[in-house]
């Protein structure tokens, strides 16, 4: 390891930074920085990046030392700036952030007081199970797993390696949680569908959801996410999904590999989103649709269909993003156009 530790930070070159990012360096090799910080925050001695060419601009305002930059990087900045030029800034970012974190954390380990595991219950090595956690009967556990304090896990749950659940996760009864997860806390998995049947007088009947909730590797979950067990079979979050806070998905749903989900959106039963999906926040998707591979979805759109090849919607209903452009940009000259018939009007009588 290059970086020196200083209490909670990290005191480090440009080169051996350029180094350790496989990056071209431009500037002074020597200088070093011991923090983290945004572009239009950053101070001497931190390290910022530039990974959005809107904010190319802050090259020259910015009194960051060391700049992360894309090698297609050629705005103008300061000269007592060193830039490390990387394929992919973000990316590289994340690299050093795991890093810190990684330096910097005490690693959790054993079961705190005041938890509970049933005897029939198995967990890996390096295992921690948070004050007040519960740990129902026949769970699997893998190593490395680590598990909050006032996290509740329902019978026959079965928990990949190093999964991280955060406090106040709750999972229901034979749900499968696979490795390398990350679930945030209130998270909520294996929760009843909405299933209701309509009864002659007008009340509901209750159906009973007798399926689980099936969550592959490297899948991450924001905070306070619900997940709905299938009525029969399994709802079906893939390998690599990412979902934000606050998204709702119900019974049987299934998210294809590395799909996204922003905040507030909500999937609705047995629709099927497929692998490389972008949705953004608060948009909405009936049930029972099929939604194409590479498909985006923009911010509070109403999805009613589904998709046979990928495309960019956006609106209520959704549409696609160019037809619903120019219908805005129609929408826009109403005013002008009924001016236009009015007097078209009043000529004719």
């Amino acid at each position: 390891m290059y970086a020196q530790k200083t209490n909670t930070l990290i005191s480090i070159s440009a080169q051996e930074l350029a180094h350790i990012l496989q990056g071209e360096l431009v500037g002074n090799p020597a200088i070093k920085v011991n923090n983290f910080a945004k572009i239009e925050e950053a101070k001497e001695g931190e390290l910022s990046f530039i990974a959005n060419p809107k904010y190319e601009h802050f090259g020259l305002t910015t009194h960051a030392s060391i700049l992360l930059v894309s090698k297609k990087y050629n705005a103008a900045t300061k000269e007592s700036i060193t830039l490390i030029k990387v394929d992919e800034p973000y990316t590289s970012l994340a690299i050093l952030l795991g890093m810190v974190q990684k330096m910097t954390q005490k690693p959790k380990l054993g079961i705190e007081p005041n938890s509970f595991v049933h005897n029939t219950s198995k967990y890996g090595k390096e295992f921690y199970l948070g004050a007040f956690a519960y740990i129902g009967e026949n769970v699997e556990i893998g190593n490395n797993v680590k598990i909050y304090p006032q996290t509740y896990i329902g019978d026959n749950v079965k928990i990949g390696d190093n999964t991280i659940i955060y406090a106040g996760v709750k999972i229901y009864d034979s749900c499968k949680i696979g490795a390398d997860c990350i679930i945030h806390s209130g998270v909520v998995i294996g929760s009843d569908g909405f299933g209701f049947a309509p009864q002659k007088d007008g009340s509901y009947s209750k159906v009973p959801q007798t399926g689980n909730v099936v969550i592959e590797a490297q899948v991450e979950i924001g905070a306070n996410t619900v997940i709905d067990r299938g009525t029969m079979g399994s709802t079906l979050i893939k390998k690599g999904v990412k979902l934000d806070n606050l998204i709702q998905i119900a019974h049987n749903v299934e998210i294809g590999e590395n799909t996204v989900i922003a905040s507030q959106a909500g999937v609705s039963g047995s629709t099927k989103l497929g692998k490389n999906v972008m949705v953004g926040g608060q948009a909405g998707f009936v049930g029972h649709i099929k939604i194409a591979d590479g498909t985006k979805i923009n911010a509070q759109s109403g999805v009613s269909k589904g998709t046979e090849n990928a495309v960019s919607l956006t609106g209520s209903p959704a549409m696609d993003f160019r037809e619903a452009y120019r219908m805005l940009a129609m929408m826009k000259k109403l005013p002008e156009l009924e001016k236009k018939i009015t007097e078209l009007e009043l000529k004719l009588k």
